[in-house]
């Protein structure tokens, strides 16, 4: 009698949904995997360090909420770097938006030459921040720096600048401003969407340039003032890199250039205080977040978005 041969098992056949999800997976797994390992895990990692005494060498030693009791009891140049962070931020990131609209306003203008002027309000943007710092620091130099040099020929006896505390910091502010090139494109842009019909309807109805200005011109500004608001804050909290270079990260004078990012980063890379750099870099998160969450919430009293409606 003839045996029978055993058929071959089926193939589990999968949808094409679950097919389209695995190739998904696959095709964005070196991203997946990216995300993970340089950002998911240091970030939880990091979260665990803050509870911890570690020098980024020896296994880290739980000492539970000890590096937050430290910051604000025990450690009188967090306090410094926090005021120094905190009048920046306040004061420069209002002028910043004040002097970006006003140049914006004034880069609008039809005018010959229109292109030269935004391109040179532009340029200060496109040098790195590290020469930028180092210029300031010559030009700002206090009896041989360029821009004391008027008050020589006048016989006056002209700032300090970055040599004493009582300027340094308004001297930090000058040079935000210094570099708005961005957001004066920024402006600009906006400005260029303002509907010309707003402006037809307003000047028949017997309107002048401020009545404009304030019904048509920042109303439908308000989302790209609310974006600057936003990106400012951020960028003030971390203000890093110009400070550093032109102090070289000691704070002179008198721990008036110490901002809070410098701080950290000294804590973290220079007295190998990881778990006490996590905790601040985690304060420094919870704060940012704060006062961003705090911007939106009220954004939908003053942000109008096209067709008149509000954030």
């Amino acid at each position: 009698m003839a045996s029978i041969a055993p058929s071959a098992p089926q193939r589990t056949r999968l949808s094409p949904r679950t097919r389209h999800t695995i190739n998904g997976l696959l095709f964005a797994s070196p991203w997946l995997i990216g995300l993970t390992v340089f950002w998911i895990y240091p970030t939880l990692a990091s979260a665990y360090y803050s509870f911890t005494k570690f020098n980024g060498v020896q296994n880290p030693e739980w000492i539970g909420v000890a590096n937050y009791v430290e910051l604000f009891t025990n450690d009188s140049n967090f306090w410094d770097a926090v005021y120094n962070t905190l009048y920046f931020a306040v004061v420069s990131i209002p002028l910043a938006i004040l002097f970006a609209f006003a140049l914006a306003l004034m880069l609008n203008a039809k005018i010959h030459g229109q292109v030269v002027y935004r391109t040179i309000y532009f340029l200060p943007t496109l040098v790195p921040e590290v020469a930028l710092a180092l210029v300031w620091v010559y030009l700002f130099t206090p009896g041989t720096g360029l821009v004391n040099r008027p008050f020589d020929w006048l016989g006056i006896r002209g700032p300090c600048w970055l040599s004493c505390p009582a300027w340094s910091r308004q001297t930090i502010v000058l040079l935000a401003l210094w570099i708005i090139g961005q957001q004066i494109v920024l402006y600009l842009a906006g400005l260029q969407d303002v509907p010309q019909d707003l402006y037809d309807a307003a000047d028949v109805d017997g309107a002048n340039f401020w009545h404009k200005f304030r019904n048509v011109t920042v109303p439908i500004m308000t989302p790209v003032i609310f974006f600057h608001l936003v990106t400012s804050v951020i960028g003030a909290l971390q203000f890093f890199t110009v400070p550093y270079i032109m102090t070289g990260g000691t704070g002179f004078p008198a721990n008036s250039t110490l901002f809070y990012s410098i701080y950290m980063y000294k804590n973290g890379f220079q007295y190998f205080k990881m778990g006490y750099a996590s905790a601040m870099a985690w304060l420094l998160f919870i704060v940012t977040l704060i006062v961003t969450l705090i911007i939106f919430r009220t954004a939908r009293l003053w942000v109008f978005y096209s067709g008149g409606e509000q954030g």
